[in-house]
């Protein structure tokens, strides 16, 4: 009887096998993970040999299933199965996806700063890996970024310079040596004490959120020697060489989350925090600018004026970011800066319209953090 009843069982288990093969291998051999596509375009191919035929072209943010992966001539491939009418199965390079894993990160990091206003605009000069963390370490990378693709800058970091490459393109689990040259003539020039230069001291690494329109994962780090910062047009003729703009903000309208869209602006009314190239740590931190300018458009001139400057020869020490409040051309905008016992103090900037012209009102004992510059020895 017992005989039976397991022969029985076994006939009916064998029969489901053979009827639902289908299901059995998806769960065998289906997806173990998911994968969006970064790419604007790419192809899953009948493999991943030279020669393979493509099945299917696939677009920037579609979903896919993640069957296998294999690592041929040292570039890694998924095996996938699209979401189309025919279920397509195929293979796709890993550059051109990103995994739900790896995305998941991006939208950690991005969740971090999602109520905070962007403090710049930037450009990638040369497709360049989107990390997870502000270091080349192999295992951070999330995926490589176009060159070309633009984003919001929403921090940064100033990290000692290292023996690596001007481009950060090494693929994921790789890391590509470099060379730090040292210009004989720039060290035998400099007299003893005399502060360094923050380009030659430092990287810069950026902290980004990335429009979805250009990458489905929203933040990462990236390595700043090919970052180049979107300065509107119509203000960088104020920017000096000894003194570059590390964040600017409209004063003139209600959009004070965004920086800047790009270059080409119309003229309007800037607060602009610039940072000289000299480096003036304070217990090892270096602070993010040291002068604020502030600038109003003339419409009747057609040129523009200085409403507010720091003393040009005295400076501030402050940290980042620049936030902002208020409405069309009556705005607040705040900073952190170092008071004279070395403490931060959020201080506050009243921007107003009088006769058509543009006011600033500074904070009574705004005076007392304009330090002048130590001299050079007593930096520390």
């Amino acid at each position: 009887m017992i005989q039976r009843v397991f022969i029985s069982v076994f006939l009916v288990g064998a029969a489901l096998f053979v009827s639902g093969c289908d299901v059995l291998d998806v769960n065998i051999f289906g997806a173990s993970d998911t994968a969006t596509v970064i790419a604007k375009t790419a192809q899953i191919r009948t493999s991943y040999a030279v020669v393979a035929a493509d099945l299917l072209e696939v677009k920037r943010g579609d979903r896919l299933d993640v069957l296998d992966q294999v690592e041929f001539e040292k570039v890694l491939w998924y095996r996938v199965r699209a979401r189309d009418e025919a279920l397509t199965e195929g293979w796709i390079e890993a550059q051109n996806v990103i995994t739900s894993e790896t995305l998941e990160r991006s939208r950690e990091i991005a969740e971090e700063f999602k109520d905070q206003t962007p403090q710049a605009s930037g450009l990638l000069r040369a497709a360049s890996n989107l990390r997870a963390a502000p270091d080349m370490t192999p295992e951070n990378v999330l995926f490589r970024l176009a060159t070309g693709s633009t984003f919001e800058i929403m921090a940064w970091r100033f990290v000692p310079k290292q023996e690596v490459p001007d481009v950060d393109d090494a693929p994921k689990g790789q890391r590509k040596t470099g060379r730090r040259e040292q210009n004989e003539e720039i060290e035998a020039a400099k007299e003893v004490g005399e502060p360094e230069k923050m380009d030659e001291k430092y990287d810069v690494w950026y902290l980004v959120r990335i429009d979805p329109s250009v990458s489905p994962a929203p933040a990462g780090w990236l390595f700043g020697r090919q970052v180049e910062l979107q300065v509107p047009n119509d203000i960088i003729t104020f920017q000096h060489n000894n003194r570059k703009f590390v964040t600017w903000q409209r004063l003139d309208t209600d959009a004070a989350s965004k920086p800047g869209e790009g270059k080409q602006l119309a003229p309007g009314n800037w607060v602009i925090l610039a940072r000289s190239n000299f480096s003036k740590p304070i217990d090892g931190v270096e602070p993010d600018f040291d002068s604020i300018l502030v600038l109003a458009f003339d419409k009747y001139d057609q040129s523009y004026y200085t409403v507010y400057r720091t003393t040009p020869n005295a400076e501030l020490w402050g940290r980042l970011p620049l936030k902002m409040d208020g409405k069309a051309d009556n705005k607040v905008f705040t900073v952190s800066l170092r008071g004279p016992s070395g403490e931060m103090q959020d201080k506050s900037f009243t921007v107003y319209k009088d006769r058509n012209r543009i006011r600033l009102t500074p904070p009574e004992d705004i005076a007392q953090f304009e330090t002048k510059i130590a001299a050079p020895s007593r930096r520390r």
